[in-house]
C-alpha cells in the first residue's frame, strides 16, 4: 500500500485535519513504493519505543528495533523534535529510497507521518556499523573476525553502493554524509549505506549546489567544509577516508596518539611520502594480508582525498581500481585536502575564502569514538560558514 493510498483511506473529524491530510496528500502524491505505517503500529512493534530495544543515535534522532505485524524486524528511526531535517526535508529522503534498490544500500520499507511524528522504517541489519564493530577497538569486543578479505569487501561494497547513486539513479544522488557509522553489515557482512537524511537530489542541469553544509568532521571535503560546494566529488574524498579507516582499523581522528599519528590522512600521506604504507595496516591483522593489495587501496584513498576535487576520480572507477581492473599512476596522486589546514589544527591558517551568509553548517565530530561522531541538539548549531571560518581563525 503506497502513502498515498493510506492517507485517502484514513478518516477525516475536522476541516483542520482534513485541509492537514490535502497537503500530505499533495506531498506524497508521487511515492507510491513506501508503506506508511501508523504511529500506534510502531509504538508497539518496538514496545513504547522502549530504551531496551534502542540500537542507535544518529544526529537526526533515535534508532530501535522493532517487531512489525507478521514478524518482519526491522530498523525503526524516529526523527528528534529538534531535528533539523523538516517535513520537506524528510519526504525528500522518502523520496529518494522509495526510487532505489540495490546490494549495497540499505532498504526503506515505510515511514509515518502523522501529526507531528516523521518515523523511517528500514530493514534491520544483524552487525551493526562499523563504527561499531571495527573502529577505535570495536572489532576486540565483537565476534566478527575483520579479515583481510573482509575488509576488501566491504570496501568494494561501499564503492559499488556509492556508484549506483552517483552515476545510475537519476537525477543522481550525493550522500553528503559517508562514515563508519552509515556503512552497516548484515549477516553475511555486506556493506549497506545507510542514512540519506542528508542526500541531496541534483537535477541533471546542476553541476554542484551551494547549500547547508551537513556532515562529519573528518570526513568533509574541503570545498564542501569551506565554501558549502557541493558535488560527487566531495563522496569521493569522504570514502577515501573511510577507505584508510577499514584498512587501518582506526578512525580518521584520534588524540590519544602521539601528535603526528592523530590525523589518519596526515599520517597516511607522510607514509605514502616516505614509501612506509605498508606499516598503515592494522596489526589486529598480525601481517595475514596481501601487502600488495593493502598499500593499493591505501594509494585509492589518497587518490580519492586530493585537494583539488577535480583530481579525484569518479566511484566507478574507484570501483575498477580496487577490483584491479584498472591501474593507475601512482605519479598522479598529489598532497590530499588536510583537516588540519583548513581547521589550523597543526599545519596552517585556513585560507580567506569569501563565503556567503546565507550558507549554514550542520556539521558533527569526527572524533575518538562513535558517541561523539553523531550530531545532536546539544553539542551542535547551524553557522554561517563566515562564522565557521572565524571560528578556527581564532585559534591561530
Amino acid at each position: 500500500m503506497s502513502c498515498f493510498s493510506f492517507l485517502c483511506g484514513r478518516r477525516i473529524d475536522s476541516s483542520q485535519e482534513s485541509q492537514h491530510m490535502g497537503r500530505d496528500d499533495e506531498e506524497l502524491r508521487s511515492i507510491q513504493n513506501v508503506r506508511c505505517y501508523t504511529y500506534r503500529e510502531l509504538r508497539n512493534a518496538t514496545e513504547g519505543f522502549s530504551t531496551a530495544n534502542k540500537i542507535g543515535e544518529g544526529g537526526f534522532g533515535s534508532v530501535y528495533k522493532g517487531r512489525l505485524k507478521h514478524g518482519k524486524i526491522a530498523a525503526i528511526k524516529v526523527l528528534s523534535a529538534e531535528s533539523r531535517q523538516g517535513a520537506k526535508e524528510f519526504l525528500a529522503e522518502i523520496q529518494a529510497m522509495s526510487e532505489i534498490e540495490h546490494e549495497n544500500l540499505v532498504k526503506l520499507y515505510g515511514c509515518c507521518v502523522e501529526d507531528n511524528h516523521r518515523i523511517l522504517v528500514y530493514n534491520y541489519l544483524e552487525n551493526n556499523s562499523l563504527a561499531q564493530t571495527l573502529l577505535d577497538g570495536g572489532h576486540s569486543h565483537s565476534n566478527i573476525q575483520f579479515s583481510w578479505r573482509t575488509r576488501a569487501k566491504i570496501c568494494i561494497g561501499v564503492a559499488r553502493g556509492l556508484a549506483f547513486l552517483h552515476e545510475e539513479v537519476k537525477p543522481y544522488i550525493v550522500h553528503r554524509d559517508i562514515k563508519a557509522s552509515n556503512i552497516l553489515l548484515d549477516k553475511d557482512l555486506t556493506a549497506k549505506i545507510s542514512d540519506f537524511g542528508l542526500a541531496k537530489l541534483i537535477p541533471d542541469n546542476e553541476t554542484h549546489v551551494s547549500t547547508r553544509v551537513a556532515g562529519t568532521l573528518g570526513y568533509l571535503a574541503p570545498e564542501y567544509a569551506i565554501r558549502g560546494k557541493l558535488t560527487r566529488k566531495a563522496d569521493l574524498y569522504s570514502f577515501g577516508v573511510l577507505l584508510l579507516e577499514i584498512v587501518s582499523g582506526r578512525n580518521n581522528t584520534n588524540t590519544r596518539l602521539p601528535v603526528e599519528e592523530q590525523y589518519l590522512l596526515e599520517r597516511t600521506w607522510e607514509l605514502y611520502e616516505r614509501r612506509e604504507l605498508v606499516s598503515l595496516v592494522d596489526a589486529s591483522l598480525n601481517g595475514d594480508f596481501n601487502a600488495e593489495e593493502a598499500c593499493r587501496f591505501l594509494k585509492i584513498g589518497l587518490l580519492c582525498t586530493q585537494d583539488d576535487p577535480n583530481l579525484r576520480p569518479s566511484m566507478s572507477t574507484v570501483v575498477k581500481m580496487l577490483t584491479g581492473r584498472k591501474n593507475f599512476d601512482e605519479r598522479k596522486i598529489t598532497k590530499p585536502g588536510l583537516i588540519s589546514d583548513f581547521m589550523d589544527l597543526k599545519v596552517r591558517a585556513p585560507s580567506k575564502t569569501k563565503a556567503s551568509a546565507s550558507t549554514s553548517f550542520n556539521v558533527s565530530s569526527g572524533s575518538d569514538n562513535q558517541d561523539t561522531s553523531i550530531l545532536t541538539s546539544e553539542n551542535s548549531s547551524s553557522v554561517t560558514m563566515t562564522a565557521f571560518t572565524e571560528l578556527y581563525n581564532r585559534s591561530i
